[in-house]
């Protein structure tokens, strides 16, 4: 598996620099076919990571009957409902939790050894170095979520760190490079990307192809052979579900504009899933359960 985690880190880094280059050179599709595609590979690449969280709750709480899995849905249901009941009346603060959140979340993606300091600046690297560049259209997509207001209290928050995030993200490269190169290619891979890209395909490449896939390689790594096949199995009932309330959600919402519709189904879906998600790994971490939890992948000499 530490190879299949290298070769996903290559993959990834890849996948930025001929991104990295097409923005450069200027290539870009409009905005409304950017925010559909990424729509569309956020719930089916992206969001299904999300889906192993019943391999965590078999494994933590040994839910394994009908009983168990009825009470473990309501409470994740519930506390998903909470973050989409906040978005409605207080998108401000719902905003800010969420950027934040999200940064320690992804904060997990480098291999271990690497500071709290270190994973700090990489988990927020997607949020906030777009701003860099690219802040009108960063307000703006955030302004889809949870409103112009909102957006324009975050983003020039954003804008005003952003450059010294940027030089702390080198100087933080440079270092992790003494230790492990490919560590620090992904991150710099990310920056680049971060920066050069539109905050829509960062995010969405950065998610795709990097803390999905490697969320669900260190899960499979911590299982047998025999455990592979049932997490598989399990993980599909979660996913067909996502993308039913998914479903649900675009045609109860079909009268507002489609922009507006898109981005806020999939952000604040995402955010909505987080929190569970989140309380999950935390409640692994602290039982030093094995990875994804315990941020072991490869460190890539």
């Amino acid at each position: 598996m530490t190879a299949v985690l290298r070769l996903q880190g290559r993959v990834f880094c890849g996948l930025a620099l001929a991104l990295v280059i097409a923005s450069v050179a200027g290539a870009r599709l409009t905005p409304l076919h950017e925010l559909l595609a990424a729509a569309a590979l956020i719930s089916l690449l992206g969001m299904p990571h999300g889906a192993f969280d019943a391999v965590l709750a078999r494994k933590l709480f040994g839910v394994a009957d009908f009983t168990g899995w009825a009470v473990f849905s309501l409470l994740y249901i519930g506390m998903a409902a909470a973050v989409v009941g906040v978005w409605f009346v207080a998108p401000t603060p719902f905003l800010c939790a969420f950027l934040v959140c999200s940064a320690l979340h992804f904060g997990g993606d480098p291999p271990a050894g690497v500071t709290a300091l270190a994973r700090g600046l990489y988990g927020g690297a997607v949020i906030v170095l777009p701003a860099l560049w690219h802040g009108p259209e960063l307000q703006r997509l955030l302004g889809l979520v949870a409103g112009p207001a909102s957006a324009a209290v975050v983003a020039p928050l954003l804008g005003e760190v952003a450059a010294p995030w940027l030089v702390a993200t080198v100087v933080a490269c440079a270092l992790q490079a003494r230790i492990s190169w490919l560590a620090a290619a992904e991150w710099a891979a990310l920056a680049a990307l971060s920066v050069m890209a539109t905050p829509l395909v960062a995010f969405t490449v950065y998610f795709c192809a990097m803390h999905s896939p490697r969320h669900i390689l260190r899960t499979l790594a911590s299982l047998t052979g025999a455990e592979v096949r049932n997490a598989v199995t399990l993980s599909l009932w979660p996913t067909l579900a996502v993308l039913v309330v998914l479903a649900v959600a675009a045609w109860l919402s079909s009268g507002e504009p489609i922009e507006a519709r898109a981005m806020q189904l999939v952000f604040v879906g995402l955010a909505a899933l987080t929190l569970p998600h989140m309380v999950l790994l935390e409640r692994a971490r602290r039982l030093a359960l094995p990875a994804p939890l315990d941020n072991t992948a490869c460190n890539g000499e």
